[in-house]
């Protein structure tokens, strides 16, 4: 059974009066369950409400977008069954990043990367998960290493602030979610956005998805006004690295569940010209998923 505060998603979403670029990607998407077929992780720390599917797939067509990166929720742990289940039906318009363990087999990695898996996940937010020792992820990434596969990182300033020198270290292509959950309520020049700006510009094969302003924002829905600046500053900056997606559907929000079309309808605040929007959300996304 869901937790009993869990926000389900938004059931009618707006249609979005921004229309998306022909190719466009939904960057960051999850499944969950349903639980009665895939299992939810017995270590998980919340319990969500289904979202199938055949839900993801009516909200990408709905949305106007033409494919999916859909991301292994933590509720699922390392069983990423209902991840691969997903790019099964896909007929190639979608890929997956998944979480795995250091003790799987490369005969694993191969299946998984035949269906569309293209990346891992390695979550430092204490609050969802508890984070391993560096061994553990170094593992895991000289068993993906061969596949041409890069990880996905979720952290927090504070998270960036410990493990900055690790992540460097790894010698291989990141993603950061969520542009690293910068403190909207900061000026933008505040010391932890600008050592998160100089985290990507060390190192060109670090990526960034500018999303989940819901998550972000204290102004809030529909315009996000504070996490504006700080999306658009990363948009500008590295126009070739950055990605987008709804987060559908939307785990752990505690007060307002958003609209996917009002989140589709804020792109053109923080990519401003149809080059930009282009970047965002066709070029890089599938530079990075299908090339």
């Amino acid at each position: 059974m869901k937790d009993a505060d869990w926000l389900d998603w938004h059931p009618n979403p707006t249609k979005p009066k921004f229309v998306v670029p022909a190719g466009a990607v939904d960057a960051h998407c999850h499944v969950f369950g349903p639980g009665d077929i895939f299992p939810f992780a017995p270590e998980r720390k919340y319990t969500p409400c289904d979202a199938s599917w055949q839900q993801l797939l009516a909200l990408r067509d709905f949305l106007g977008f033409e494919k999916n990166v859909v991301v292994q929720a933590t509720c699922h742990g390392a069983d990423n069954s209902a991840l691969l289940d997903v790019l099964e039906r896909a007929d190639d318009k979608a890929r997956g990043v998944v979480t795995v363990k250091p003790s799987i087999e490369r005969a694993e990695l191969d299946a998984m990367h035949a269906v569309g898996v293209r990346g891992v996940r390695f979550n430092y937010v204490k609050r969802l998960v508890d984070p391993k020792p560096d061994e553990y992820y170094r593992e895991i990434i000289e068993k993906i290493r061969p596949l041409g596969w890069h990880v996905v990182l979720y952290f927090e300033p504070d998270d960036l602030a410990q493990k900055r020198e690790f992540f460097e270290s790894l010698n291989i292509p990141l993603v950061i979610d969520h542009m690293g959950r910068p403190d909207v309520t900061k000026p933008l020049d505040n010391a932890e956005f600008g050592m998160f700006l100089d985290f990507m510009r060390g190192n060109e094969d670090i990526w960034c998805k500018v999303s989940c302003p819901d998550r972000l924002s204290v102004t809030g829905s529909p315009e996000y006004t504070d996490v504006v600046p700080f999306a658009k500053t990363i948009v500008e900056e590295f126009s070739d690295r950055v990605l987008w997606g709804t987060d559908w559907p939307h785990p752990n929000m505690k007060k307002e569940m958003p609209d996917d079309g009002i989140l589709v309808d804020y792109v053109p605040s923080i990519a401003t010209t149809p080059d930009l929007q282009r970047k965002l959300l066709v070029t890089n996304p599938n530079n990075l998923y299908w090339s």
